[in-house]
């Protein structure tokens, strides 16, 4: 496996995996890239770090300061993907590692981070990796026919 900054090559591939990751069951609402410049606009090059296995992207960290604030550029909210085929080969945890590392050297003090109450899987991951709940939105969603909590978790990189 390889992990590096994203590039334009990489584009068609990560949106195929946006299209194959992202259910009513891990985001609130349909991504559905319309074409490759709507996605290199939102996701220039070098704004997630990749995962390729024999060339292939399976996964993906992307990165952004939550407000345009000046007050607070000491955050950074992640989005992370991996296709589910290699899911639980510890390819999530490394480019978590990877984050971190890029956050630090950036001088990024806090990660945060929204996750569906219903995506249980994904929360005993970000848990595992030292994500603390810092709070949960009720009823954020109305999805399937149901009303989801958006839970709001974090970690601080200087502790």
């Amino acid at each position: 496996m390889k992990i590096r900054l994203s590039k334009e090559q990489d584009f068609r591939k990560l949106i195929e995996l946006d299209h194959r990751v992202w259910s009513t069951e891990t985001t609130p609402a349909t991504i559905a890239w319309e074409s490759v410049q709507e996605f290199a606009k939102r996701n220039p090059e070098g704004s997630q770090i990749v995962a390729l296995v024999e060339g292939n992207v399976v996964g993906y960290l992307g990165y952004h300061p939550p407000t345009p604030l000046k007050t607070n550029q000491h955050v950074l909210e992640l989005d992370i993907a991996v296709d589910e085929k290699f899911q639980g080969m510890g390819i999530g945890k490394q480019l978590l590692e990877k984050g971190k590392i890029a956050a630090k050297e950036k001088g990024i003090y806090k990660l945060s981070l929204r996750v569906l109450a219903t995506n249980e899987g994904a929360i005993q991951f970000y848990k595992k990796c030292g994500f603390i709940e810092q709070g949960r939105l009720i009823h954020e969603f109305y999805i399937g026919g149901k009303y989801v909590d958006d839970i709001l978790m974090y970690m601080l990189l200087d502790e």
